[in-house]
């Protein structure tokens, strides 16, 4: 049986249902029997994207029925149809120990085995967290499910935290403002979670550190523009496919906010699913192109994609570009030449160009991805309004071969110095880096 902080009821559900305080903090709530709202809807969308579920809903739990929020999968109906008795989904299990409840194998986890949700909702795996109060009160949860049984990833269940928070300061934040004394205390704090949340939800679409490829030096660095806390579009990631072949990827969506988001997440999850079955890059971008159309993905982007693998030699590859700037390689002598055949950028038309082109590195060569914020910085605009010269790819792969001799890192670091010195500090677009260098023979 499963156990409780709380204790549990003689039905067997948590006692915690039934708590008096946490029934009067669902009421304030105003969220049983109310429809669904877009801005709900936004987040669990997000939350199927980055996990690759077809199922994400958000719901909220009284002592005796579950009630649906936010189920986009399904069309609304009206209130009485869009909720089950209590016992019959695994919401209350969030709800009963005001923190995460995961199962990788719901037929054949322990506290979960047998259970009514499993059949009628094809619960394989399922993931959720609580929903919770300003005060602490846990009122609901936000989960997603998958037919199968699978294994969460770590970046999966953070990125699910943190929407399941969104929610909870959604919530919070109505209640609060229905108080007319505490507006400026609740604004305050909403700013800082929004912040929290916006700086959560851009790590957790950028590798935290980049895995290590044999033979290789690798760095990457990401550069907001401005202070102002937003999810943008600007990513990078490197993996490994499968044999000896690795994935390099920089892309540059559209756009900033929820919806540049959801397209990251897409095209982050469709290039490392299609990574394995395609040597070519074009074939690859070609297929998030197609799922991004398929997908009525909101926002276009541009992409660099490069699969490569190293041999005693060095490294041998290829890359294709959609729209994207050309890579840049400096060779050991120092000299800087561009990489790629420009290409249609995806998520407009089904007719697209894309080409491949092959290239190697010879120990002491680096390869440099990086997006537009690289090669369009201006100073900021003085006060005539005028702005300086623009620090443009000329100046790009100047200071790149400048840096002659420099391992990833280092030279990372130099091309950001470089543009922080042209902008004086203040960027008018987001610019990310990715450097791959082959260390030179001792």
């Amino acid at each position: 049986m499963m156990t409780f902080p709380e204790g549990i009821r003689e039905d067997g559900l948590p006692a915690v249902l039934s708590d008096p305080a946490r029934l009067k903090a669902l009421e304030d709530s105003h969220q049983v029997g109310s429809g669904p709202e877009r801005v709900f809807d936004d987040l669990t969308r997000l939350a199927a994207t980055v996990t690759g579920c077809d199922i994400a809903a958000i719901t909220f739990v009284s002592g005796t029925n579950t009630f649906w929020k936010s189920v986009p999968h399904l069309p609304y109906t009206d209130t009485e149809s869009w909720q089950n008795a209590v016992g019959d989904s695994f919401c209350y299990f969030p709800v009963g120990l005001n923190g995460p409840f995961v199962v990788e194998n719901a037929a054949k986890d322990p506290r979960t085995e047998g259970h009514p949700a499993i059949e009628p909702w094809g619960v394989g795996a399922w993931a959720g967290y609580p929903i919770v109060t300003s005060d602490g009160q846990a009122i609901g949860s936000m989960c997603v499910i998958d037919p199968k049984p699978r294994e969460w990833t770590p970046g999966e269940l953070d990125t699910l935290a943190v929407l399941a928070r969104a929610v909870s300061s959604e919530v919070s934040l109505r209640v609060s403002l229905g108080a007319a004394r505490f507006a400026l205390e609740t604004a305050e704090e909403a700013l800082r979670t929004a912040g929290e949340l916006t700086r959560s939800l851009q790590e957790s679409l950028l590798p935290p550190v980049l895995r290590p490829v044999p033979q290789l030096d690798t760095a990457a660095h990401y550069l907001p523009a401005g202070e102002e806390a937003v999810v943008v579009g600007d990513f990078y990631d490197l993996f490994h496919a499968r044999g000896p072949w690795w994935t390099a990827v920089m892309g540059d969506v559209c756009g900033k906010g929820v919806e540049a988001a959801k397209v990251t997440a897409l095209a982050r999850y469709t290039l490392r699913a299609d990574a394995s079955e395609h040597r070519s890059p074009a074939a690859v971008l070609d297929r998030l192109n197609t799922a991004m159309l398929n997908q009525r993905a909101p926002r276009f982007l541009t992409a660099a994609y490069v699969t490569f693998r190293t041999t005693p030699k060095g490294v041998t590859g290829r890359v294709c570009l959609a729209g994207h700037p050309p890579a840049l390689i400096r060779r050991a002598d120092g000299q800087v030449q561009q990489l790629g055949v420009p290409g249609t950028l995806l998520g407009v038309t089904d007719k697209i160009r894309l080409t491949d082109m092959r290239f190697t590195l010879a120990p002491g060569d680096l390869l440099l991805l990086y997006t537009d914020g690289a090669c369009e910085a201006r100073p900021a605009p003085d006060a005539q309004g005028l702005r300086g010269p623009m620090f443009d790819e000329t100046a790009l792969a100047r200071t790149l071969a400048d840096s002659r001799g420099l391992d990833a890192e280092a030279t990372v670091a130099r091309i950001s110095a470089t543009l922080a010195a042209h902008n004086g500090g203040w960027a008018s677009d987001d610019t990310a880096l990715l450097a791959l260098r082959v260390p030179p023979r001792p």
